[in-house]
């Protein structure tokens, strides 16, 4: 069902609240956070893009941008610089993100111009004041979740059709390097958001789709959910049992017969009774 049907150019970043029982996203290219509550839709627009948020307290968020990380206050609207990425290079811009097991904050940064700027992108940590590039030369940036143990984290660069996996230290810090968890290729599959069940199952909105697609944390697939628009962005559980699946999706680069084929491009949708989810953690600044 649709959740939200103001079209997002680029729908991003899907995030439940759990302090506020409360569902938001982005829209990367029109610069807005979006929420929607019994109260009715809230928009907030900023003057860069912006991608990807977690919480730090109830009514304060962490959000990531073209210019770094910043925090937000949702009673006031204000928003305060807290750490620079790659805010000095007015070619790249956040992509997708999202908090790990021990309270770290991961971002994705690739080119303005997308996939036609290869390896221009990276991904970053942020935890306890410090800002640590991990992975360097990534096209797209996507599929950034975590295993429940808080072990593992998972990444992908979309272009590459493959979802990695790498091990992650007691404080959240990657040991060791990165290895393929899932190769895509031969099925075409575009990886994009992602997020992890309360089995640890992994769900994968995959670009171009028309679906999320869930993987056994052996890498087995299990079942898709499938999705009334081609490009889904980015999924995330909430709800008031945890158990409904919100899903972003895009318009980007879609001509007038594609939209007209695929009308419900760029609206959020909920799936109701998917799956259990896991509460977002809080960010430890």
């Amino acid at each position: 069902m649709i959740f939200d049907t103001r079209p997002c150019e680029l729908g991003e970043g899907a995030f439940w609240h759990p302090a506020r029982a409360q569902f938001f996203w982005f829209d990367i290219l029109g610069k807005t956070l979006h929420s929607r509550t019994a109260q009715g839709p809230h928009s907030w627009t900023f003057d860069h893009m912006v991608s990807a948020t977690g919480w730090i307290t109830r009514d304060r968020l962490l959000i990531a941008g073209e210019r770094g990380l910043m925090t937000f206050d949702l009673t006031t609207g204000q928003s305060t610089p807290l750490a620079p990425v790659e805010a000095d290079n007015p070619d790249t811009r956040s992509n997708d993100g999202r908090a790990d097991r021990q309270g770290g904050f991961w971002i994705g940064t690739m080119s303005k111009r997308g996939g036609a700027d290869t390896g221009k992108g990276a991904i970053y940590r942020h935890y306890r004041g410090e800002t640590r590039r991990l992975f360097a030369g990534i096209t797209i940036p996507n599929s950034i979740c975590f295993s429940l143990d808080g072990q593992t984290a998972y990444f992908s660069d979309t272009v590459t059709h493959r979802i990695n996996r790498v091990a992650l230290d007691a404080s959240g810090w990657p040991r060791g390097a990165p290895e393929t968890f899932l190769d895509l290729s031969a099925e075409g599959l575009y990886p994009d958001g992602a997020t992890v069940d309360a089995a640890g199952n992994i769900w994968n909105a995959q670009w171009g789709a028309a679906r999320v697609a869930c993987y056994a944390p052996d890498g087995t697939f299990l079942r898709a959910a499938a999705i009334d628009a081609p490009h889904t962005s980015c999924p995330a559980f909430g709800g008031p049992a945890l158990t409904d699946l919100f899903v972003t999706t895009a318009r980007e680069h879609m001509d007038a017969a594609a939209l007209a084929a695929a009308p419900l491009s760029g609206q959020t949708f909920k799936l109701d009774g998917v799956a259990q989810g896991l509460p977002e953690p809080q960010v430890i600044l």
